[in-house]
């Protein structure tokens, strides 16, 4: 005879784990593995891939160290060549090169000019190759940093934080909207009042991180101005798009968001190591996401005088302009599930 309290748990169990929960749960699981993955596979061996290096050497010489650098294996640099020392230093600053090997024929000493505000990480990728390069044909190198961090940004990671900072802001504040008044708002409306807040809201968050990051911590350099006009659109941009995920696809949405923005986003974006020195996946996506397009242009703000920042400010103002796109379009079709059918304040 069946125990009747052993059903009655059974009969629980099942009332109580409904397939929708199971699926959620399992969806967690995933986005946890895929979590560590993505993070590990990213960063747990650094190695370079065509990491720019520009020679500058007499004509009669250059050509063999641009060879020598292009046969280290597995295809580590991209070798150039730069006219003198101030042409290097300038390429370097513009952000078009990562090192210059100053081939010096009066001696047997070479110089390696680097920019560790550009990456640690590259700057001692070019030390080993060129020292390496350097030993082979009996001569030596030295090192001069042309472009040093700042005091306050001991390993390069400031701007890295900075960004990520804004975008956890950015996916958690829409999702607190999202769950709190409803998924999908009421009417377009109450969508414009939704996306309004977050504008409010990323302008103060914005400011807020400006301050943090120059003013009280002095971590970075660099316009505030240009930090808080930054921040405001990575938050924004982050957050629309969290908004019109969750428009389609309820509070799963949220966790597409934690996998576009933490899973894939943060590996990606070029904090820890430079894009040259990351696994091809994570060196292709990370320009074209928010974490590593605000990073590139937190950086070239903090050192570089802003330049190079047009590609990735166009691509934050994409995913800004696809957000509101997408949930102003989810709105004003008649929704077909979720809690924003039961919502009255969305």
């Amino acid at each position: 005879m069946a125990d009747p309290g052993r059903q009655g748990f059974l009969a629980e169990l099942k009332d109580a784990v409904t397939p929708r929960a199971a699926l959620l749960v399992i969806a967690v699981l995933l986005l946890q593995l895929g979590f560590i993955t993505s993070y590990v596979g990213a960063l747990h061996h650094p190695t370079p891939h065509e990491l720019s290096i520009a020679v500058v050497a007499p004509p009669q010489v250059s050509p063999k160290l641009v060879g020598a650098l292009e046969s280290v294996p597995d295809s580590a640099v991209r070798a150039t060549t730069a006219t003198d020392r101030d042409d290097a230093v300038a390429r370097i600053k513009d952000q078009k090169i990562y090192a210059a090997w100053l081939f010096d024929p009066t001696t047997t000493q070479d110089t390696l000019l680097v920019a560790d505000a550009r990456g640690p990480a590259a700057a001692t990728a070019a030390e080993t190759i060129v020292t390496a390069v350097d030993k082979s044909q009996g001569r030596t190198v030295v090192v001069e940093d042309v472009l040093p961090l700042a005091k306050g940004d001991a390993e390069g990671l400031s701007s890295f934080y900075l960004v990520v900072g804004w975008c956890v802001g950015g996916y958690l504040v829409a999702s607190i909207l999202g769950i709190s008044a409803g998924s999908r708002p009421a009417n377009p409306s109450r969508a414009v009042i939704r996306l309004g807040a977050l504008a409010l809201y990323s302008v103060a968050a914005g400011i807020g991180g400006a301050v943090i990051i120059g003013p009280a911590l002095n971590a970075l350099p660099g316009s505030s101005w240009g930090l808080i006009g930054l921040g405001s659109l990575v938050v924004f941009a982050v957050g629309a798009i969290t908004m019109a995920l969750e428009c389609l696809f309820d509070v799963v949405g949220i966790g597409l968001a934690v996998l576009i923005f933490v899973v894939l986003g943060n590996p990606s974006a070029g904090g820890v190591f430079p894009p040259p020195m990351m696994p091809a996946f994570w060196r292709a996506i990370g320009a074209w996401i928010p974490n590593g397009a605000g990073t590139d242009v937190a950086r070239s703000i903090a050192y570089f005088g802003g330049t190079n920042i047009l590609v990735p400010l166009l691509v934050l103002v994409a995913w800004a302009v696809v957000g509101v796109g997408v949930t102003m379009a989810a709105v004003i079709r008649r929704p077909r599930y979720g809690r924003e059918h039961i919502s009255t304040h969305g």
